[in-house]
């Protein structure tokens, strides 16, 4: 047989190249549709919601829906609660698993290794298994209905230390080794050098972290009972009533909780695709 000249191996390419586009594309536009129909039918009056066959743009935009939404609860303050929740677990999440994941990568102690595949074996234990303990020890210390309570349990998971510690291994250790030449101590190599050189697994991370517990629904669901602490996950039930839903305003809600993840993503896209790849997560 003759083999391929590179005029066929270039035409090749491009086959593959178009069928792949048009396969991300399908998968694109599906994963959209959901976004796009809540979007119409936070815009929509009640009445449309339910038309049949369902129209896909309103006759009318009915912003209202979105002032109606901060007039009938407080929105506000569900913002505030999953802000204030969402923002510190990421915070001492990214402390805690940056420093246990340096002392895995860098620190030789006696059973390291084993103490690493103990801990990574945690990720193999649904959460609502240790839920139940865990919702036992924070009310005998009295955190229930408290933003501790609801912070704290949620800031130790060991996927944030195994991917720090997997993009800490891909750091060259003659920068530590230079750093330690120069008087460095370890705690400042890490803040100086590790720290900054690992800023798109960090990245990575916060985003995960931060998109997690926006949507954790179940833990401030157990925990709380104030209207006080309620989250945005919680409130948006406060559209779901025992025979109808308010679908509209239900959507509107919806389309205005996901702003910030949106702007999370945003901020942190450029690290994203970076940190997923040097951390050994790719496929």
């Amino acid at each position: 047989m003759r083999s391929t000249t590179p005029k066929h191996r270039v035409f090749n390419k491009s086959i593959e190249k178009t069928l792949l586009f048009i396969i991300l594309l399908a998968v694109s536009i599906l994963m959209l549709i959901p976004l796009f129909w809540m979007l119409s039918t936070s815009l929509k009056n009640i009445g449309e919601v339910f038309e049949y066959p369902p129209k896909w743009i309103p006759k009318t935009f009915n912003w209202q829906n979105f002032k109606m939404v901060w007039q009938l609860v407080p929105f506000k303050m569900y913002l505030i609660n999953s802000l204030i929740m969402s923002g510190f677990v990421t915070l001492i999440h990214l402390i805690v698993a940056s420093l246990s994941a340096y002392a895995f990568a860098r620190l030789d102690f006696p059973g390291r290794n084993t103490l690493f595949l103990l801990y990574l074996g945690t990720m193999m234990i649904p959460g609502q298994v240790t839920m139940i303990p865990n919702f036992i020890l924070v009310k005998t210390l009295g955190w229930t209905d408290t933003y501790i309570g609801l912070i704290l349990p949620n800031c130790f998971m060991a996927f944030g230390v195994f991917l720090l510690r997997q993009f800490f291994l891909t750091i060259p250790r003659d920068y530590e080794e230079a750093a330690t030449i120069d008087g460095a101590s370890r705690f400042m190599i890490f803040r100086k050098i590790i720290l900054p050189l690992s800023l798109p697994a960090i990245s990575t991370l916060a985003i995960f972290t931060f998109v997690g517990q926006w949507n954790n629904l179940l833990w401030p669901l157990v925990i709380t009972n104030k209207e006080e602490l309620k989250t945005l996950t919680l409130g948006l039930a406060s559209f779901q009533g025992m025979y109808s839903t308010s679908w509209n305003l239900l959507m509107a809600a919806a389309v205005m909780g996901i702003i910030p993840s949106l702007i999370a993503f945003i901020i942190g896209q450029k690290y994203l695709i970076k940190g997923i790849t040097l951390s050994g997560l790719k496929g």
